[in-house]
């Protein structure tokens, strides 16, 4: 089998090791390195490392100091941690529609969402390209309304040599399957000193320094041992990033003209470091997405799909009083990609023959 993603870490066996010996392994020395190397990555003063992607989205918009009924505009098509953050931070949800070239938030689609009561803009970021933030980022600044990035998904990438997390507060995740992984973490990224000093007391139980409260805070701190596990991965991105550049090369080159395959893209001015390389399986290929992704698995090719129904589209959300009036078909881009979606291998530890195979089995399969 040739898995849709592999974790090695074994680079950070010295430094976990060294963080084990030290006899303190909670948040220490090593969390500050690793949060001067993430803010270097990600163009930001601060970075300020967290106990996972989610509570990097919840503790921002916790930092905003949202009131009851306000609003945050965000994507229908990402994963539910997107949701269920603005959620746990009481504000009311409003999605708008995708485009299909990028997956990501529509700038039309973002001015048409927009009432009084939005406060917030959360692009995400999907697959490892940045949604179109020369249009975003000026609706944003035009309707004066904060920018959280949801850059879960993004390390790395960038939109007209800005980096992604650099536009307003920005979120990663380092989960064990991201580009960049702590095994369970994540960063916020931000300019302003302000809201970098607040997230930090923020995390810390509200305590500036031991037993000095400031407000009711929360533990939301990652330890020196995850640190320490992400640290190598950062100094040696680029090289990993270029590495799934060219396999997605490779495979696009490799499956263009492929009945019924749109490949994915990258557009001009956007840096893609390829978290997922993920097509979109039409209504005319030979196979359905399902079929598709099962004809795969029984060749030994992984897959994954990314994400299989809207994000609301769930029992658990219909009728909740912060996503109201949310229907399927008001997002139709969304709706069609979330049908059509097929992740395939491009992690930086592919062969050459891995990827060929990759090739060769899709383009069988669906009659090429």
């Amino acid at each position: 089998m040739i898995p849709i993603t592999v974790v090695d870490v074994r680079d950070a066996e010295d430094l976990v090791v060294e963080v084990l010996r030290s006899g303190a392994i909670a948040q220490g020395p090593m969390v500050k390195r690793f949060e001067d190397a993430f803010a270097h990555v990600a163009g930001t003063k601060h970075a300020i490392a967290v106990n996972n992607g989610t509570t990097a989205l919840v503790a921002s918009l916790q930092a905003l100091d949202l009131e009851p009924g306000d609003e945050v505009i965000t994507s229908p098509f990402t994963f539910v941690a997107t949701l269920n953050a603005i959620l746990e931070a009481g504000a009311t949800v409003r999605f708008a529609d995708i485009r299909r070239d990028d997956f990501a938030l529509d700038p039309d689609a973002v001015t048409a969402a927009v009432t009084d009561r939005t406060k917030v803009l959360m692009p995400v970021h999907l697959y490892g390209q940045t949604a179109d933030m020369g249009k975003l980022a000026p609706i944003a600044a035009e309707r004066h309304l904060k920018i959280i990035e949801d850059s879960a998904q993004a390390v790395g990438a960038s939109f007209e040599g800005r980096a992604a997390g650099s536009y307003g507060i920005g979120c990663f995740s380092l989960y064990a399957t991201k580009n960049v992984t702590t095994a369970e973490g994540g960063v916020i990224t931000t300019d302003d000193d302000e809201l970098a000093d607040k997230l930090r007391v923020l995390r810390n139980q509200g305590m500036r320094a031991r037993y000095q409260y400031e407000m009711a805070g929360h533990n939301y701190r990652m330890t020196d041992l995850h640190a320490a596990v992400g640290i190598p991965q950062l100094e040696k991105l680029d090289q990993l990033t270029a590495a799934r550049q060219a396999n997605a090369k490779r495979l696009s080159e490799g499956l263009a003209g492929t009945p019924g395959l749109d490949t994915p893209r990258v557009l001009p001015g956007r840096e893609h470091v390829w978290h997922q390389y993920t097509v979109l399986v039409g209504p005319h290929a030979m196979l359905s997405r399902d079929e598709l992704a099962a004809a795969l698995t029984a060749r030994g090719i992984g897959n994954g799909v990314y994400y299989p129904k809207i994000v609301f589209d769930y029992e658990c959300y219909q009728g909740h009083p912060l996503v109201p009036d949310a229907r399927v078909e008001d997002f139709p881009v969304a709706g069609a990609v979330a049908a059509q979606a097929l992740s395939l291998p491009v992690h930086p530890h592919l062969t050459e023959s891995d990827v060929d195979k990759v090739i060769e089995t899709v383009r069988e399969v669906l009659g090429a």
